[in-house]
C-alpha cells in the first residue's frame, strides 16, 4: 500500500514503463549523476540515469558495473548523439542487458534506435516539436521527455508550461510523456500529471543531495543561489550552432563567451570544420563543468542549474527529497479534489 495513492495512480504508467516505485527520472547531469546518485535514486524508489557524456566506452563498462553494485532496481544510460563513439556505447549497454536508454544531444542517427532496442533496452527521445517527436516514436522510440528552456544545461527556447500544454493533449493518451524543466516542488509535479504526463524528471533538485559527489563548494553555490542566476549562456556567432546552456552567472559564463570567439576565428580559418567546431564547444562545457562538479571552482567552472535552484537551500538524502516531492504532489492532488 502506497502512501501518495493518487500520486502513484497518475504515475502508473510511467512507472511500469521504467519500472519504478514512481515515475520520477533523475535528469542526467555530467560528473554528477554517476554511480552513487544514480543508485541512492533508484534505491528510492526513484529512476536513476547515468549521465555518459563524454565518458569512452572502458568507463561508461565500469560505471554501469559499478552502480549495479550499489542497486538492483532499474537505471538508465543517458548517451549524447553526437558523441563519436556512440555505437560503442550501445554495445556497452548491450553487454550489461541495461534496460532504458535516453539518447540526447540531437536527433539520434540512424540505425542507432533499432541498435538499442535489437538488445531489448527501451528507448526515451527528447523531441523540440510535436512532428519531430511523432518521427521518433514511429523510428521506435519508447517514450519522450519534453524539457523547457527553465532546465539547467543544455536548453531550448520554450518553457515547460507551453511544452507541456503543446504536447501532452495530442500525445499523452497514446504515448509515454515525461515532463522536464523547472520541476522543484510536488505542486508542479501534480499539475503535469494531472495534464497526462506519465511522470516527471528533475536534474537540479538532486543535484545537491547528501548522496551526490559534487564538491562541497558546488553545494554551497546552489544554497546561495536564486532562480535570476541561472541565466542562459549566449550565441556569438549566428554561424556556430552552440545550444544554449543554463548555468550559474560567474567569470565561466565570461570565459564561454571568448571561447565562442576562439572558434569562430578558426571556422574563418579553415583550421576547424562545423562538426570539430561543435565538439569543441562541447569539450568546453564537459571541462568547464568538471572544474566546479569535481574540483569545486565555483567561479571559473559551470556551474550549471536550473531556475528551480532557487528552491534549494540545504543538502538533504535523495530519499528525503523523494518523500518530500511525493507528498507535496499527494497534498496537492487531494486538496484539488476535495476543493472539486
Amino acid at each position: 500500500m502506497t502512501a501518495y495513492p493518487k500520486t502513484a495512480a497518475l504515475m502508473a504508467r510511467g512507472a511500469e514503463f521504467l519500472g519504478s516505485e514512481y515515475a520520477v527520472l533523475c535528469g542526467a547531469m555530467s560528473w554528477v549523476s554517476e554511480r552513487n546518485l544514480v543508485s541512492a535514486i533508484s534505491n528510492a524508489g526513484g529512476f536513476g540515469v547515468i549521465a555518459c557524456g563524454a565518458m569512452t566506452p572502458d568507463l561508461l563498462d565500469a560505471e554501469i558495473a559499478a552502480t549495479r553494485a550499489l542497486t538492483d532496481r532499474p537505471f538508465g544510460v543517458n548517451l549524447i548523439t553526437m558523441h563519436p563513439m556512440l555505437f560503442d556505447l550501445i554495445a556497452v549497454c548491450a553487454k550489461h542487458g541495461v534496460s532504458h536508454v535516453v539518447l540526447a544531444g540531437g536527433i539520434p542517427p540512424k540505425g542507432s534506435i533499432e541498435a538499442i532496442k535489437a538488445f531489448g533496452a527501451k528507448v526515451l527521445v527528447f523531441a523540440p516539436t510535436i512532428a519531430l517527436a511523432r518521427k521518433l516514436f514511429r523510428s521506435g522510440a519508447d517514450a519522450l521527455v519534453i524539457e523547457g528552456s527553465e532546465a539547467g544545461g543544455h536548453i531550448g527556447p520554450v518553457s515547460t508550461g507551453v511544452l507541456a500544454q503543446e504536447f501532452l493533449p495530442v500525445l499523452a493518451q497514446d504515448h509515454i510523456v515525461f515532463v522536464a524543466g523547472g520541476i522543484g516542488r510536488g505542486e508542479a509535479m501534480a499539475g503535469y500529471l494531472e495534464m497526462g504526463a506519465a511522470g516527471v524528471q528533475l536534474g537540479t533538485r538532486f543535484a545537491a543531495a547528501t548522496e551526490s559527489i559534487a564538491h562541497p563548494d558546488f553545494k554551497k553555490a546552489f544554497f546561495r543561489a536564486n532562480a535570476r542566476d541561472a541565466i542562459a549562456s549566449v550565441q556569438v556567432d549566428p554561424r556556430l550552432p552552440v545550444i544554449p546552456v543554463r548555468a550559474l552567472k560567474n567569470k565561466g559564463s565570461e570565459e564561454f563567451t571568448a571561447k565562442q570567439i576562439e572558434v569562430a576565428r578558426a571556422l574563418d580559418s579553415g583550421s576547424l570544420d562545423m562538426g570539430a567546431a561543435q565538439l569543441e564547444i562541447e569539450h568546453f562545457w564537459a571541462g568547464a563543468l568538471r572544474r566546479a562538479v569535481i574540483d569545486g571552482d565555483v567561479e571559473r567552472g559551470s556551474v550549471m542549474a536550473g531556475q528551480s535552484v532557487g528552491l534549494i537551500t540545504a543538502e538533504l538524502p535523495v530519499a528525503t527529497i523523494l518523500a518530500n516531492l511525493l507528498g507535496e504532489c499527494e497534498a496537492a492532488l487531494d486538496k484539488r479534489q476535495k476543493v472539486a
